[in-house]
């Protein structure tokens, strides 16, 4: 095996991985979020500035976001019955009302019809904040709703030590509301699995 592939350090990957993200796939760079601790694994001022260019009224807006993110905020029920309702309005969408007294109507957080109509970008280093803070390497949002994480190790570390930080990251001592959201956790290097 070649030795300068073997000794890559993690952020010559990262790097790669940010460039293929916004050069090959087009997604907007939201940024280094080290220093920009979140709590929350929804950008609600990312959501409401696209639920408002698809048309939605801003009260309806507001009230499908805040709606959201109570559900992606509610760990008490545990991660997995989370995850599971904030997958549930990811893809039915979320009823809420104009005003009482008037129908309910569904509010689509992504446009799963028209995939050109939602917004794909992706951070670095996203400091969360948890029982103990970690960092994830990458962050894949969609329409401001974090939905993939990619956790990158230097080369000559096992693909297993960034599934391993996965699946910590998760327990209740770190991070498990950062994965109410999550549809894709996945890790790499350059000697497995994101070679090219």
């Amino acid at each position: 095996m070649n030795e300068k592939i073997i000794g890559k350090l993690e952020r010559e990957t990262q790097n790669r991985v940010i460039q293929l993200f916004q050069k090959e796939l087009g997604y907007e760079y939201l940024g280094n979020w080290e220093e920009q601790p979140r709590s929350i694994p929804v950008e609600e001022d990312l959501l409401q500035n696209h639920l408002i260019k698809r048309g939605y009224s801003e009260t309806l807006t507001r009230k499908a976001t805040e709606k959201f993110v109570k559900a992606a905020s509610n760990i008490a029920i545990g991660l997995y019955e989370s995850n599971k309702e904030a997958y549930k309005l990811l893809r039915y969408g979320v009823n809420v009302r104009e005003e009482l007294g008037e129908a309910k109507e569904t509010v689509f957080l992504i446009d799963w019809y028209d995939p050109e109509n939602n917004e794909f970008a992706v951070a670095e280093e996203v400091t969360f904040l948890g029982k103990h803070n970690k960092r994830p390497d990458v962050v894949i949002y969609v329409n401001g709703i974090a939905l993939g994480v990619i956790e990158l190790k230097r080369s000559k570390v096992s693909l297993t030590e960034g599934i391993r930080q996965n699946l910590d990251n998760q327990k209740d001592m770190f991070i498990p509301k950062f994965f109410t959201t999550m549809q894709l956790v996945m890790a790499g290097n350059d000697t497995q699995g994101l070679r090219y």
